[in-house]
């Protein structure tokens, strides 16, 4: 008989619903490892503005895969994909089981459904591209992505400077729309993960999601906890990081919710007053958009904090997954 597959548990859910508490609870009862599944939360520095857990939050639960690059370098999904799944072996090695949780949707399906293989990075080429977006502009590029790939024209954020280049990048060192690679690979990034992924993935996965009943209450948790970002130094963070020198809005950390919206206030754009109301409506549009890709989500268990303690949905998820 095949042996059964290790376990390992997903808790996802949109920004500030309440993820982190519910984490920890259930490191504490001794038996889960955390591994962060946030793209903001590996960049050094930028601890308030992305709500990592505090020194004391971490001693009582280690996370993996925070604090683990400089704001001023890139980190890929598939970088992830890497980094989970080792640490993943490690974990259930010891003897504990794998507990992912985050709101970086990408990350989770990349994890379970991988990207398709693209061509390695040409720093020459990249070079070209990003002189010609500092000389013609970004539209230059989104008009060029729409001349030699309208698949991908048509599928991905062009406001997004790093998207367009990429696949710019893709084109001109293989002579092949990137699209050409997403068809021949398992998945883009984009759309649902499907069950035949689920199937495949070498864990057994127990996958659930915080998601308050009430959108109202999600959007006052949003507010509450922006303005306690505030209060705890976040603006005097985001300088610090502004007056390196070296960091910028193309830049995947500077382009953050909340990082965006500072830099702009210190470029002049917004007040200060302009500044948080654009922050909260930006984190607010960042929960819209995970909530979206929850939307459907394959044998997803959803969890409303405010309809139970966290004592007992720590233990309906420890009773549900056999722990």
């Amino acid at each position: 008989m095949m042996q059964e597959k290790p376990l390992a548990l997903f808790l996802m859910g949109p920004t500030a619903a309440g993820k982190t508490n519910l984490a920890m609870s259930l490191v504490e009862q001794g038996q889960c490892e955390i591994i962060s599944v946030d793209s903001a939360q590996i960049y050094k520095g930028m601890d308030i503005g992305t709500a990592t857990p505090t020194a004391e939050e971490l001693a009582r639960a280690p996370h993996h895969l925070i604090d683990i690059c400089d704001p001023s370098e890139s980190y890929s999904a598939v970088q992830f994909r890497n980094d989970a799944l080792e640490l993943m072996a490690q974990i259930t090695a010891r003897g504990k089981v794998p507990l992912l949780t985050g709101g970086t949707m990408l990350y989770f399906k990349t994890l379970v459904e991988p990207l398709a293989e693209m061509p390695p990075s040409n720093e020459g080429v990249r070079a070209a591209i990003q002189h010609k977006l500092a000389s013609e502009g970004l539209q230059a590029l989104v008009d060029e992505l729409q001349r030699v790939d309208p698949v991908a024209h048509g599928r991905i954020e062009l406001q997004n400077p790093q998207r367009v280049q990429r696949a710019l990048e893709v084109y001109r060192v293989s002579g092949k729309p990137i699209s050409s690679f997403w068809a021949e690979g398992s998945s883009d990034g984009k759309g649902k993960l499907s069950a035949a992924a689920i199937e495949a993935f070498p864990y057994r996965l127990q996958q659930y999601a915080v998601i308050p009943n009430d959108r109202k209450v999600l959007h006052e948790r949003i507010a509450r906890r922006y303005h306690q970002m505030i209060d705890m130094g976040f603006e005097q963070e985001a300088r610090l990081l502004f007056e390196r020198g070296d960091l910028h809005l193309d830049l995947p950390s500077i382009r953050s919710v909340g990082y965006r919206q500072m830099w702009q206030y210190f470029l002049g754009e917004y007040n200060f007053d302009e500044m948080v109301e654009r922050g909260i409506i930006a984190t607010r549009q960042l929960a819209k958009r995970q909530l979206t890709w929850l939307r459907g989500w394959p044998e997803l268990q959803e969890i409303d904090i405010e309809a139970r303690s966290t004592e007992q949905w720590c233990a309906k998820i420890l009773a549900d997954s056999g722990i």
